[in-house]
């Protein structure tokens, strides 16, 4: 049977989502054909709404009408923008039991000896300071496999994932408050990774940043290497050291085997990038029903991008299973009004351009259909950026809505695997935790097929519903943690994704 050309999300909503693009004429309610060609993914107004009246979707309210909206007309930027309304909190109010399965799935994962379960198994080279950066690079690329001509210098270790240098553009030049404190914080998760089997960081030795105030402040002693380029002897000499310590740490790192665990060691992050129309109806719900799988298995999921959850949080709250817990999250909403207020911006300068060309009008759009992700179950903890998750089930962590610094300080808080839903076609990965892309519409994913893992287009043309398309996605959830490798991974995406939050001052 061939799907109705538009999408209606909610009883009360006063629009509908074009699931092709529809010529003018077309007949898409009882009584309302389209007034102007409606892009695909886009919206169309089915009920008369008058200047200043909210607009609604997913029953919920995206904007206001800036000037009068007849049925059948284009609802975007031009006729929709921003406004007050007041929220109601409610916290907790939504909270019930989750449902466990008796018998948890399992994946095969790599047993650390304190008892932690990784996913992929690297060496990884840390950075105090951009000074170090490509000092770091140098090293990596001696055991950089090229996925193109398939030359491989670690096809004597088949265990080992590979060797990985994340480096960025601080650690000097900085204050020595809480810019420098959250970048101890993000580099102390990825210096504890379970993911990695073993760690050097590598400084200059004059930076802001230093190596011992950094192992000192996360308690990383014995935990990795450190090595300064200007006391080693400069360049050379510490790139041969870097390659040293690799294959000294090569021969332990490939011992390890994988082993049937519970799926409840899974920490998962939650992303979406280059979002559309559509991630609101296919990706982002398959993707919460796939999360609602990995929290009755026991598991953690993590939703982040503070300023993509910002109009939606008060559905949050609703679930949160403390007081304490929801106020958390609605004080992380007032900083981010202050600090976009502080730097002369605003919460609505996201959307980007690529979501507004593919449908999405305002953040409080776009934040409800992001919201998405994280399933039905209750809020557990709300955390600052890069801080450990401590508490399993579903969790929120601080971040921007920058997707490479929302991935990294997921990845900082403990997250061994990603999953990534995009409409627009973001490539992306986030070593060492392997990262699932998930498109929301199947012309992208045909377009785009070499970086797509799952086609959740499906829901989208009437092939599969959300929870059909959830449990596909939470199956590869199992083989991807199990050792299988992602189509960002053959890219060998990852390594230059790594963006700790940059904050304050550059002196």
């Amino acid at each position: 049977m061939t799907p109705a050309p538009v999408i209606r999300l909610h009883p009360d909503d006063s629009v509908l989502i074009a699931r092709a693009s529809l010529p003018p004429g077309m007949a898409v309610a009882d009584g309302v054909t389209t007034a102007e060609r409606i892009p695909a993914g886009h919206k169309v107004a089915i009920k008369p709404i008058a200047t200043g009246e909210p607009i609604r979707r997913y029953g919920q309210i995206i904007g206001f009408a800036t000037q009068p909206i007849a049925p059948g007309q284009h609802v975007h930027t031009q006729n929709c923008g921003m406004g007050d309304f007041a929220k109601d909190y409610a916290f907790g109010v939504d909270v019930k039991p989750t449902p466990n399965f008796d018998l948890p799935a399992t994946f095969d994962g790599i047993r650390r000896p304190d008892g932690r379960v990784a996913t992929r198994n690297y060496i990884g080279i840390l950075t105090s300071v951009n000074c170090s950066a490509h000092v770091a690079g140098l090293v990596a690329d001696v055991f950089k496999k090229n996925p193109f001509t398939g030359d491989n210098p670690l096809a004597d270790f088949p265990n080992v994932d590979g060797v990985v240098a994340l480096t960025h553009k601080t650690g000097c030049g900085m204050t020595q408050d809480e810019p420098l404190a959250l970048l101890r914080r993000t580099l102390g998760g990825y210096a504890r990774h379970v993911n990695f089997a073993a760690v050097v960081v590598l400084g200059l030795g004059c930076e802001v940043n230093q190596i011992g105030g950094l192992m000192q402040e996360q308690k990383l002693a014995g935990r990795l290497r450190a090595m300064d380029i200007q006391e080693v002897g400069g360049t050379r000499k510490t790139v041969e050291a870097g390659i040293a310590f690799v294959k000294e740490a090569l021969t332990d790192a490939n011992k390890v085997k994988r082993e049937p665990v519970p799926a409840s060691e899974l920490v998962v992050a939650l992303q979406c990038g280059g979002s559309d129309g559509y991630s609101g109806v296919s990706a982002n719900p398959a993707l919460g029903a796939a999360s609602d799988l990995v929290v009755r298995h026991g598991g953690t999921v993590i939703l982040s991008e503070t300023p993509e959850t910002y109009g939606a949080e008060h559905l949050l709250t609703r679930r949160a299973v403390s007081r304490e817990v929801g106020e958390k999250l609605v004080s992380l909403m007032r900083w981010w009004e202050e600090y976009t207020a502080r730097e002369g911006a605003e919460m609505n300068a996201n959307p980007s351009p690529g979501n507004k060309a593919g449908g999405l009008t305002t953040i409080l759009e776009k934040s409800l259909g992001a919201m998405a992700k994280a399933g039905s179950t209750n809020l557990v903890d709300v955390l600052h950026y890069a801080e450990p998750v401590a508490k399993r089930g579903f969790v929120f962590m601080d971040t921007p809505g920058y997707d490479p610094v929302a991935a990294t300080g997921q990845v900082a808080g403990g997250a061994n695997l990603v999953c990534f839903t995009t409409g627009r076609g973001s490539v992306f990965g986030c070593k060492p935790a392997p990262s699932i892309k998930l498109a929301t519409n199947t012309p992208m994913y045909k377009r785009m097929e070499d970086d797509m893992d799952v086609n959740c287009g499906t829901i989208l043309d009437g092939e599969e519903t959300v929870q059909q398309c959830g449990e596909r996605i939470f199956d590869l959830i199992l083989k991807t943690a199990s050792g299988k490798p992602t189509k960002s991974e053959s890219f060998d995406f990852g390594g230059a994704e790594f963006a700790p939050w940059t904050l304050g001052a550059t002196m």
